[in-house]
């Protein structure tokens, strides 16, 4: 069991909401944090890659560690309307996200990173369904540009149930990707009402790579989102959490997520205590 550490801890550049390179480095800075995950293409409201961030985030000695590369004409207001337009599902916007993997494909590789983020969309619970070779083939297709780079591309959790995540993979592994892995947010699976995050995670852990740090509470109406929270104060189980990374020899990220709230910086940093005090148990 390798013990899991409060050096492991990042955040992503695009829930901290800053205005720029130096406005990023001081919130990072002030969560007392020296690994970020960075949008390389704009994602969320966030810019995506600014002119002289690496060399900014350098003197303050941050890393960034990971990349995030984000699709055309997402559309979050539903879990319904995210199903139609989410990641590189829609025929009408595969060509101009093709284009732009390839873009941030170059920027991860001029920048020196191993992994990227992407969201493929929802997969077919079926196999045999028609649209579940239609996204593999696009999703080998996106693994051969990023792997060009030298990159591993990170599937995000959340959209679908573990078992299909994982007959995703083995299929991509049939089709000889080698370069293609989990970013685990325990959080998406709790706001998609899709799964059991711990059930999901003990699953998924060999294929696990980075995680994303975030908290949430189901909703109780079906067919709508869940609540995203401060980390320590939903439906996650953290001990638990870090406890099944830490038998699984995890040594990446964890890399905090936070898509909601006026104090972005506050709210983090309560969820850093709740995370580290969660790593001081597991490690006894």
């Amino acid at each position: 069991m390798k013990t899991q550490t409060i050096e492991q801890i990042g955040v992503c550049s695009w829930s901290l909401q800053a205005t720029g390179p130096r406005d990023l480095a001081d919130k990072v800075n002030a969560l007392g944090l020296k690994k970020v995950q960075l949008g390389l293409t704009p994602h969320r409201g966030d810019q995506g890659v600014w002119d002289g961030v690496q060399e900014i985030l350098a003197e303050s000695g941050i890393d960034i560690v990971s990349g995030m590369y984000s699709t055309v004409g997402e559309d979050y207001t539903t879990p319904e309307t995210i199903r139609r337009t989410g990641g590189v599902v829609p025929d009408g916007h595969w060509e101009e996200n093709l284009q732009l993997a390839h873009a941030t494909a170059a920027v991860a590789k001029a920048m020196g990173l191993n992994s990227a983020n992407a969201h493929a969309g929802f997969l077919p619970h079926d196999t045999a369904d028609p649209d579940f070779d239609k996204l593999c083939g696009r999703v080998v297709t996106l693994a051969e540009v990023f792997g060009a780079a030298g990159v591993t591309l990170l599937l995000e959790t959340g959209q679908e149930s573990a078992p299909t995540l994982l007959a995703f993979l083995g299929e991509l592994k049939k089709r000889g990707v080698e370069n293609v892995a989990v970013n685990f947010d325990p959080a998406n699976m709790i706001l998609y009402d899709m799964d059991n995050p711990i059930e999901a995670l003990r699953l998924l852990a060999p294929h696990v790579r980075q995680v994303h740090v975030k908290d949430a509470k189901r909703t109780t109406v079906k067919g709508n989102w869940g609540e995203e929270v401060v980390v320590g104060t939903g439906e996650v189980d953290w001990v638990a959490f870090v406890r099944i990374l830490a038998e699984a020899d995890f040594e990446g990220g964890y890399i905090f997520e936070r898509e909601a709230g006026d104090d972005r910086v506050g709210d983090i940093a309560q969820g850093i205590l709740a995370l580290g005090a969660a790593m001081k148990e597991v490690a006894g």
